[in-house]
């Protein structure tokens, strides 16, 4: 009988756990419908001159003495005055951040910041867009460079700062910019494709293992990691290949028509100072420098759109992110590794 109360007790908690992650389940599973028919995510804007304010008025307020930091604070308030008074709009610059990985993903914030800014942004304007960027996929990156194009074609000024790295991908959304502004030892170029798989065929082949491929269509896959490739195969790869750059260089040179293309379509990379001779940037400054200078004279604006994930997609994201950095930081280090220092 004491064991049967016992059994029973043991019975009635397994059941409990169950129904409690059923329940746990059932919530995830409506949440997460319901986060698909809601708006899946809201803009996030910050006015980076009380950021740069902030900075300047901490710095007085150590380095001043009370006579002077006095002195400092009246005559700031006399002159917001004056701007008060004059009752002139002053320019808005609305600043941007582009974190590029192998598939683009910061795409998918990029697109409803450039929409939010585009339905009040004027030709008086200017949109600032701080891009990081070794490359990745082609449809990706064509994508995120369409984003940018809206900006231009609508008719408000892009400026681009690069301070680090805008490669294949990356330079092919910073060339849309009518100013293209990179820290001196930022890497730049790399207007060129590459594509490459690894093939098995031989170890299969001598372990006696088959591997088929039907196709419906000759050129339905032209090389394969299993099956055996053939020089026709390969032809029609490189074909691909050549497209898509003529591709590339038609886009750059669209935007950049003073480009020696020839010259710089090579797949090459160069560090800023040698970008600046061949054309490919425009000026040698680092984005802190050109924001501080244009928050003296205009209203600069932090646009970030912040996406709403369940938790699923958040666990997914980041061990998607993580697996892609990994392979951009291998990438970076087998093709880059000659400007170590």
């Amino acid at each position: 009988m004491e064991f049967l109360t016992e059994y029973a007790g043991f019975l009635a908690r397994t059941v409990t756990v169950l129904v409690a992650i059923l329940v746990v389940l059932a919530a995830i599973a409506v949440l997460r419908g319901r986060n698909r028919r809601v708006a899946s995510g809201h803009l996030d804007v910050r006015k980076l001159n009380d950021f740069y304010k902030g900075l300047r008025e901490r710095l007085e307020h150590s380095v001043l003495d009370k006579a002077h930091l006095k002195a400092a604070r009246k005559a700031e308030a006399k002159a917001e005055k004056r701007a008060k008074k004059a009752a002139e709009r002053k320019p808005r610059v609305f600043v941007l951040d582009f974190d590029g990985d192998i598939k683009a993903s910061a795409t998918d914030h990029l697109r409803h910041e450039v929409t939010a800014l585009l339905s009040m942004a004027t030709d008086k304007d200017e949109v600032v867009v701080r891009l990081e960027s070794g490359g990745g996929m082609v449809h990706s990156y064509g994508l995120a460079s369409s984003q940018l194009a809206r900006i231009r074609d609508a008719g408000v000024p892009l400026t681009v700062c690069v301070d680090k790295i805008a490669a294949s991908g990356g330079y092919m959304m910073a060339c849309i910019g009518q100013k293209i502004l990179a820290a001196p030892f930022s890497i730049i170029g790399s207007i060129g494709v590459v594509a490459q798989l690894p093939n098995v065929h031989r170890l299969l082949k001598k372990h006696d293992i088959d591997f088929e491929v039907l196709t419906a269509g000759e050129y339905k896959r032209t090389l394969t990691v299993f099956g055996e490739n053939t020089e026709k195969g390969r032809q029609k790869f490189q074909e691909d290949l050549e497209t898509t750059h003529e591709l590339f260089k038609g886009f750059v040179s669209r935007y950049r028509p003073q480009l020696n293309m020839p010259e710089i379509a090579t797949g090459e990379v160069w560090l800023g100072m040698a970008a600046l001779e061949k054309q490919l940037v425009d000026e040698l400054r680092t984005s802190d420098e050109y924001l501080a200078e244009r928050a003296k004279e205009a209203e600069l604006f932090h646009l970030h759109f912040a996406a709403r994930k369940t938790l699923q997609e958040r666990v997914g994201l980041a061990a998607s992110v993580a697996i892609d950095r990994v392979l951009l930081n291998w990438w970076n280090r087998l093709s880059q590794q000659r400007f170590w220092q």
